[in-house]
């Protein structure tokens, strides 16, 4: 059995091509993460950048506002954590076939 370098390179450039794509449209991937019942919604994208936090009127008092930081935090970690497992499951939906099953591969340094 021969080696085919060229069929081998051939994949490489596929599977760089289709890295690229994906990860340009990773910015279009959204995720919400929602803290206290939804009083605090927060979304960010697919390269787990935070887009937008929504706050209900009812925690906006100078009681609440200790207990408002802590629910921005768990919404905003639970959005970006939402977001990146979907952009490590678009990733690898793009990527399938291309690349072999290599345990402990880290494709961290592809924005997944």
């Amino acid at each position: 059995m021969a080696f085919d370098m060229m069929g081998m390179m051939g994949k490489v450039k596929e599977l760089q091509e289709k890295m690229q794509q994906a990860q340009q449209e990773m910015q279009h991937l959204t995720a919400t993460g929602e803290a206290g019942g939804g009083l605090v919604r927060a979304t960010a994208n697919g390269e787990r950048k935070l887009l937008k936090i929504e706050i209900d009127d009812s925690l906006l008092t100078v009681q609440d506002r200790d207990m408002l930081a802590d629910l921005v935090v768990a919404a905003a970690n639970k959005a970006l954590e939402a977001a990146g497992e979907q952009a490590r499951q678009e990733m690898q939906r793009k990527t399938s076939g291309l690349m072999p099953n290599i345990p402990g591969l880290d494709l961290g340094n592809f924005g997944v």
